[in-house]
């Protein structure tokens, strides 16, 4: 179970507020590309879940994973969450022919695509590119994103967390001090993918 912070800012002055009140405790910078699949019926949507590779810095290294079951309430997600390194090469070769992901035999992952989600054939629902700004701060590692997808850009800071409530509580602090602007975050990136229109 992946439990995370998710608070959304409200505009691209708000993540440079944030950026710069964090800049002492950066540690690295992310560029992502996001691509999702499904069953050729929509068996994956239909029941929660999501199957995605993730390239990271031009492909240097590339991750499958499911996600299922997501819950998100006040500014907090639990999810399900199944990852795999893949060889990047052969991630883009499946972005390409989605359904070469079904022929991942040693792949727990794919066996779950197959078995309880009974997939027979994958289509490519495309994807949005993130850049990922991360901290260490107090402790914790905040995420801060730039997420665009082709109707629009979102801003977000995300921590993983083993005690959310008592994280948020600091987040949200530490945001009230600086000024900046936020709200709870109610949908995941890939939610708001799917509806094509940025929250409100």
């Amino acid at each position: 179970m992946e439990v995370e912070i998710k608070l959304r800012l409200p505009d691209s002055t708000a993540h440079q507020q944030l950026s710069d009140a964090l800049s002492p405790f950066h540690v690295k910078t992310l560029a992502q590309e996001n691509v999702f699949f499904d069953g050729e019926g929509s068996e994956l949507v239909k029941n929660l879940a999501a199957l995605r590779l993730r390239f990271y810095d031009l492909d240097s290294h590339c991750v499958l994973s499911l996600k299922a079951k997501p819950v998100i309430s006040s500014g907090i997600s639990r999810v399900e969450e199944q990852e795999e390194s893949v060889d990047p090469s052969v991630g883009r070769a499946c972005v390409d022919d989605p359904g070469r992901l079904l022929l991942f035999g040693s792949s727990d992952i794919i066996k779950r695509v197959r078995e309880e989600y009974n997939v027979k054939g994958l289509v490519c629902l495309g994807g949005f590119r993130n850049v990922r700004a991360v901290y260490d701060w107090k402790g914790l590692k905040l995420e801060l994103d730039e997420t665009v997808y082709d109707f629009g850009t979102s801003y977000e800071i995300e921590c993983e967390s083993a005690e959310p409530e008592r994280d948020k509580i600091l987040i949200e602090r530490f945001l009230e001090e600086n000024g900046i602007m936020y709200s709870y975050s109610n949908v995941n990136k890939f939610a708001v993918f799917r509806s094509r229109k940025l929250p409100d």
